[in-house]
């Protein structure tokens, strides 16, 4: 039997919360009937999903492995609906997603040489968002930096750039020319659930402060609460008078690709993906990447 989105999206919202009256609620429909959707998913799939009794709502082994597979499916079924859409009326609009301090433009002038009538949207994504924004369909293309879990993308690296410390304007080794890893042995960590923003060696979830974006990450520091690491590009596109930047050259470097749904059929959206690989290789030729962002000044 075929699986049913909507009772699927029922269950996501029942298994999120735990609760079937905060569900019914968020999903607008009664309660008696959100649970005879569940009942009804349950026996199309032929086990239990939920367990309900005195204690709550909790989650069984399949409702479990049920939610984590929902997610990107029903992902993938809002992008159909979204570029089937966008096919049908025929749009000359594309939107490009970019992670904090990588250059967009130099492929958007490439780009506009052929296809001068395609506007193009551009729109900042964290590191959480890359993979999902792709394959939902509000993005078309990213620019993203790894990690990223690349199931149903297609992705291309496109260059590497080294990472820095962050440390407060104040701190013993903001003056060094470079430093080690080592080095900041034993120092709090001002950390980002995103893995490409930290060192090798990994944080406790509990050890220091657990922050979104690099703004978030800049004011920890400079307030003193511990030091961070991000792409070396953040020394041009984030100033701050209370941080210092410092180069860690042994810790592995920062890999920006392009990414977009392995499903996406459009040759606007491809022939962008070709214009950024373009201009990656033209900025190569003339000279290190990172000089081109220094002489530049901005991302778009």
């Amino acid at each position: 039997m075929d699986l049913d989105l909507r009772k699927l999206r029922y269950f996501v919202a029942v298994a999120e919360k735990l609760h079937f009256g905060r569900a019914a609620d968020e999903l607008h429909i009664a309660q008696p009937v959100l649970s005879r959707q569940i009942r009804a998913l349950e026996h199309d799939l032929g086990t239990p999903l939920l367990t309900r009794d005195s204690h709550g709502v909790a989650l069984t082994d399949a409702g479990s492995q049920l939610l984590t597979d929902a997610g990107p499916l029903l992902a993938s079924a809002h992008a159909v609906r979204h570029r089937v859409t966008v096919a049908a009326r025929g749009s000359r609009r594309i939107m490009v997603g970019f992670r904090a301090g990588i250059p967009v433009a130099p492929a958007v002038r490439l780009f506009a040489e052929r296809h001068s009538e395609v506007i193009v949207d551009v729109q900042r994504i964290d590191g959480d968002d890359q993979a999902p924004m792709l394959l939902d369909g509000r993005i078309d293309i990213g620019y993203v930096r790894l990690p990223i879990d690349e199931a149903g993308l297609r992705v291309a690296p496109l260059y590497t750039e080294p990472r820095v410390a962050v440390l407060p304007a104040g701190h013993e080794l903001a003056g060094r020319e470079q430093i080690t890893e080592a080095d900041l042995a034993g120092e709090p960590l001002v950390w980002h659930a995103d893995p490409n923003t930290q060192p090798t060696r990994r944080p406790h979830p509990n050890a220091g402060y657990l922050v979104r974006g690099v703004d978030e990450t800049l004011e920890h520091v400079a307030a003193g609460r511990g030091v961070s690491f991000l792409a070396r590009s953040a020394t041009v596109f984030y100033s701050h008078p209370d941080i210092s930047y410092v180069p860690v050259p042994d810790l592995a470097p920062d890999q920006v690709c392009l990414a977009m749904a392995a499903t996406r059929t459009s040759p606007v959206v491809d022939d962008f993906f070709t214009a950024a690989q373009s201009a990656a290789e033209i900025t190569a030729e003339c000279g290190n990447y990172e000089m081109w962002q220094q002489g530049n000044g901005a991302v778009f």
